[in-house]
């Protein structure tokens, strides 16, 4: 409770002060502590460190990265749409060594966030570099003065102790990775030609389902379509129905369009390859039967 007394004492204090100033200011003090405390709505399902709910701080135990395939992203140009804070963006970048990942979300602060989050890799990141080049260094010097086959040995070992980098983890990650806020569905419209290899849509379609309802939807997926190269992976990690009364209420539009939805998540695969024009459809979730909570949802990857 605020050491400012709720509104009611506030009242009661103004009862016994007459107009006296100083109980006005603790009652409005009051309402604006009150009005802090309520609760905040993300009707676009825009919560802060939502991947922090779902796996903790630590983005290594997120299983999803476990059954998403190398081949998908290395060396390819990707997009990730509904990014959130940009931590698995940025994992999947690192951990495959795509050419290049774009993270979209449709809030501002929530791209604020990610950028954020890459800095603070980039930092950690430059400052294991310098140790490591000093630890090369030190090396290097102690190995003065020996013969050449006696150098070359130093050498190797060298390599050995700074390990076997391959080009993702050589890279600058500020190159490969970057953030955009965008509305996707209805405004982001990319240049003339742009294609990706692979695109990911993880625990979205739910929010587009209930902001922007069917038409919402099929418009997601039919971008998704145009946007892939022939022969390209869009990875969807749908929210199943039942997730959706939950939510509902976040706002008018969701519970209007909530009470009008023909398409059901269980529709997708269908819509997608019969619809769309995907070509086929793998269900790459299973693996993750018996994870943490938070992680029971499908993952299915379609190939144009």
């Amino acid at each position: 409770m605020s050491s400012q007394g709720t509104p009611k004492e506030a009242k009661g204090s103004k009862a016994k002060m007459g107009n006296n100033e100083k109980a006005e200011e603790v009652a409005q003090q009051g309402v604006v502590d009150k009005k802090r405390k309520r609760k905040e709505v993300f009707p676009f399902g825009n919560y802060r460190n939502y991947y922090g709910y779902r796996v903790g701080q630590d983005l290594e135990e997120d299983p999803r990265l476990k059954v998403l395939r190398k081949e998908w992203f290395e060396g390819k140009d990707c997009l990730d749409i509904g990014c959130n804070n940009g931590l698995l963006t940025i994992c999947i970048a690192k951990k495959f060594c795509c050419h290049s990942i774009l993270g979209v979300d449709i809030d501002f602060d929530r791209i604020e966030d990610a950028n954020w989050n890459l800095r603070k890799i980039l930092r950690k990141e430059s400052a294991s570099n310098r140790c490591s080049n000093a630890s090369k260094l030190e090396v290097a010097e102690s190995s003065n003065g020996l013969e050449p086959s006696v150098n070359a040995s130093v050498d190797e070992e060298t390599r050995e102790i700074s390990g076997d980098c391959s080009p993702c983890k050589e890279r600058d990650l500020s190159r490969i990775v970057s953030f955009r806020k965008e509305n996707f569905v209805l405004s982001w419209h990319p240049p003339l030609g742009k294609h990706y290899d692979t695109i990911l849509c993880l625990s979205v379609t739910k929010w587009i389902h209930l902001n922007w309802g069917d038409d919402g939807v099929i418009t997601l997926f039919t971008k998704i379509w145009r946007l892939l190269q022939p022969g390209g992976i869009f990875v969807l990690e749908p929210q199943p129905w039942r997730s959706y009364e939950s939510n509902r209420l976040v706002s008018e539009t969701a519970a209007i369009n909530y009470r009008n939805i023909m398409f059901f998540p269980d529709h997708f695969q269908d819509l997608l390859l019969d619809k769309i024009g995907f070509r086929k459809v793998e269900d790459i979730s299973s693996s993750l039967s018996g994870s943490k909570s938070g992680f029971s949802r499908p993952i299915l990857a379609f190939q144009k």
